[in-house]
């Protein structure tokens, strides 16, 4: 199961309670992907995020790291951000490819409009995902459509060995896309509202027309717009606009997909998808409990069948082999043959419930603390001295420097007592994703 949440927070700090938005009470999620626009980017916010981890992210990862979710990647553009979070069982068959980012405001070089990226491997499928903020205004419905396609041309760009992103096998696509409810007048739009007939709204609802004529468009998924439009509210209520402009209600905030298609004749023609690899939404709701912003946000719960590409991890960690010494640790790992290893490797030590893979508690580069190799059978030691002594719960990955992802973990184990002897810092340089 994938939860997609979309948001403009309007530079507001986070709510207190995230459970509905992150559907902790009804759902058993794998992964979470959350998107925001309007982040507050001032100098003094951009200041303090870039030294500590910024509110909404440090938010997120407090409420899923208990639940064994654990931040795979980010990407952030100004008040842009798309987070990635999975549980752990599925990390060492993820692989982060690249992140992207394209500026379309202010002649297409400010940040404060435009789209980020996170490409990966899921399983051995490709997967893109992205998170957008359109122009606003009901007269830019062209420059939306434009930037749309700017925003895909441009997280199209080359890399070696990675399939053109229209082939790849799912892209996610959500943010505050901006368009807007052409026509109807503002009294029409907000009896309709009232009394719950969005069916006279959609006819004229601007990204379902563009749905319906362009070619490109017409390939993205759009669950029901079930729920009254998301924008514009006056904050702290559930009121919509009452200031002297009296904006018109619109479904600004939306979640699209795209499933491969598979074709014989024309690049754009619809045929079967992708085989072992389907997409269903189950739930396509908007959250009017929270109202710290004049955007309601709106979530998409989907189920992905697939069947993996990829069966075994590259590498594979055992933890029952492991076997200490005064302050070390001694870890046993085998890697496939093929496995792309490189000196600058880690293996991670974390205590359960760890927030991202820089928090772990103790590390080793393989390269440096190499015991024995024999038939891609290696040992390892991991200094252990420092560990807290309350903590007893762990977890052991292995970090990639080649393919930028966690490609092995254990399961949780206990360090028995008897190795808390003495603690000391680590003292040497950190790796950092």
């Amino acid at each position: 199961s994938i939860h997609v949440v979309t948001w403009n927070v309007a530079s507001a700090a986070p709510p207190l309670d995230l459970k509905d938005l992150l559907q902790l009470n009804k759902e058993d999620l794998d992964i979470y992907v959350i998107g925001l626009q309007e982040m507050n980017s001032g100098i003094i916010s951009r200041l303090s995020d870039a030294a500590f981890e910024d509110p909404w992210s440090s938010i997120f990862m407090n409420v899923l790291s208990p639940l064994s979710f654990i931040k795979v990647s980010h990407v952030r553009m100004q008040g842009i951000l798309l987070l990635f979070f999975a549980k752990y069982h599925h990390l060492p068959y993820i692989r982060i490819l690249f992140t992207n980012s394209t500026p379309t405001g202010l002649f297409g070089y400010w940040g404060n409009k435009g789209g980020v990226s996170i490409s990966l491997k899921l399983y051995g499928y490709y997967v893109t995902i992205i998170n957008c903020h359109l122009p606003p205004h009901i007269c830019n419905n062209d420059k939306r459509l434009e930037h749309f396609d700017r925003i895909l041309e441009t997280q199209n760009s080359e890399r070696h060995g990675i399939p053109n992103i229209l082939d790849h096998d799912l892209i996610l696509w959500f943010g505050d896309m901006n368009f807007r409810i052409e026509d109807f007048g503002l009294h029409f739009v907000q009896e309709s509202i009232k009394n719950r007939c969005y069916s006279n709204l959609w006819a004229k609802d601007q990204l379902s027309i563009a749905k319906r004529h362009d070619v490109l468009l017409r390939e993205f998924q759009e669950g029901p717009l079930l729920f009254p439009p998301t924008y514009k509210f006056d904050k702290n209520s559930n009121n919509y606009d009452t200031s002297e402009k009296k904006r018109k209600p619109a479904w600004t905030d939306r979640i699209l997909w795209r499933l491969k298609r598979h074709s014989q004749d024309a690049p754009h023609t619809l045929s079967l998808p992708a085989p072992h690899f389907s997409l269903s939404l189950k739930l396509y709701v908007s959250h009017m409990t929270y109202s710290i912003s004049d955007h309601k946000p709106v979530t998409g719960t989907f189920d992905l069948e697939l069947k993996p590409l990829v069966y075994t991890p590259p590498i594979t960690l055992m933890p029952e082999s492991l076997w200490t010494m005064e302050n070390d640790m001694v870890v046993s790992y085998f890697s496939a043959p093929d496995f792309p290893s490189s000196p600058w490797d880690w293996i991670g030590l974390y205590k359960v419930g760890m927030r991202h893979i820089n928090d772990y508690v103790s590390y080793v580069w393989v390269g440096d603390n190499q015991i024995s190799v024999s038939d891609n059978l290696h040992q390892v030691y991991i200094n252990i001295s420092s560990i807290p002594k309350n903590a007893d719960q762990f977890l052991l990955c292995y970090y990639s420097n080649n393919l930028h992802s966690v490609v092995g973990i254990s399961t949780s184990f206990q360090i028995p007592s008897r190795c808390f002897l003495r603690e000391e810092p680590l003292g040497e340089a950190q790796p950092q994703i």
